[in-house]
């Protein structure tokens, strides 16, 4: 629906003073009225009030003192603002039984909390860690890291071990192969760092002081879980531990682990994920591979066993018997 003044060919609202209304606002001021034909083009001076017919002549104008003008439309601006104090002292008198309630009993802890978005993950997990007193459990699948990340995981484990906490972090494999990873290791000094790998991990999990711990939401990591019920939290470590317990640390040397068919213990876990469904790229993923690795991995296992197609090759990993061996 047009306003009136659009549908008198004039595009600004009632409540505006367009420039050609100041001008003449302005010039009425300066002389004391003003033709009621000049002010045809501007229909916001009638509007507003800023001009009232002329009682000696019709033809005339005469402008109202500005500060009337300006009290007029301030007016309602000013019994706005009231209504609102109004409802703000009501609100405030609504929720101040339950402030006294909430002063006198102790903050409730979510025993989970969703954490959407990098910036306040990374908030969070820096208050817990700073916080951190006893022990970092911390598990890292795929392969290495880049000097950024390592940088930040630094900054944030260099206090832990000055002050005696014991961290110990899980990395897959393919990260013995990272230069980042043995700086890393250098530059926290000796002692109280403790790093095993493993063939295959799941997903990325930090937990500290067996109190609190975070778990990924999403599989780009935008959103995350930060765990603090107690059942979870120790469930986690449980997993973390079995974990720890089958890992190599990274001063050994990995066992080649091969079967009598020659196949290797990376070669066995990849035939594991295409016996499951897995795609190349979800294998790779899993095991903290490139995609082009993980394929040289599967073609190998492919001339090993005889298979000339993905569809034989299935068949033939479950009838070779290597996945009933034990690892």
């Amino acid at each position: 629906m047009q306003t009136y003044d659009e549908e008198r060919g004039h595009p600004h609202g009632h409540q505006e003073l367009c420039k050609d209304g100041a001008r003449l606002y302005a010039s009425a001021l300066r002389t004391g009225r003003i033709a009621r034909s000049e002010v045809r083009q501007a229909p916001c001076l009638i509007d507003l009030a800023l001009l009232h017919p002329d009682p000696d002549d019709a033809d005339w104008l005469r402008p109202v003192p500005p500060t009337a003008v300006l009290a007029q439309l301030l007016l309602p601006l000013e019994q706005e603002i009231q209504e609102r104090r109004r409802q703000a002292v009501e609100l405030s008198s609504s929720f101040e039984p339950f402030m006294e309630i909430s002063a006198q009993d102790p903050p409730t802890t979510h025993a989970i909390t969703v954490l959407e978005g990098y910036s306040r993950i990374d908030a969070s997990l820096s208050r817990a860690t700073a916080s951190c007193s006893q022990e970092l459990l911390t598990l890292q699948p795929g392969g290495g890291r880049s000097p950024d990340i390592l940088s930040q995981a630094l900054a944030r484990v260099r206090p832990l071990l000055d002050r005696g906490v014991r961290v110990r972090t899980l990395y897959q494999h393919t990260a013995r192969h990272s230069q980042g990873i043995q700086a890393y290791l250098e530059q926290a000094g000796p002692g109280g760092m403790e790093i095993r790998t493993l063939e295959q991990l799941i997903d990325r999990l930090i937990i500290i002081d067996r109190k609190v711990a975070y778990i990924p939401a999403e599989d780009d990591r935008q959103i995350a879980l930060e765990l603090r019920h107690p059942g979870l939290v120790a469930y986690l470590a449980s997993v973390f531990e079995q974990f720890w317990n089958r890992a190599v640390p990274l001063g050994e040397h990995i066992p080649l682990d091969r079967t009598p068919e020659g196949v290797t213990g990376v070669q066995r876990s990849i035939a594991q994920l295409l016996v499951e469904g897995y795609v190349d790229e979800a294998i790779a993923r899993r095991l903290g591979m490139n995609v082009r690795t993980c394929r040289g991995h599967i073609a190998k296992l492919s001339a090993t066993l005889g298979s000339g197609s993905r569809a034989q090759l299935g068949y033939l990993i479950a009838r070779s018997g290597i996945l009933d061996q034990d690892h």
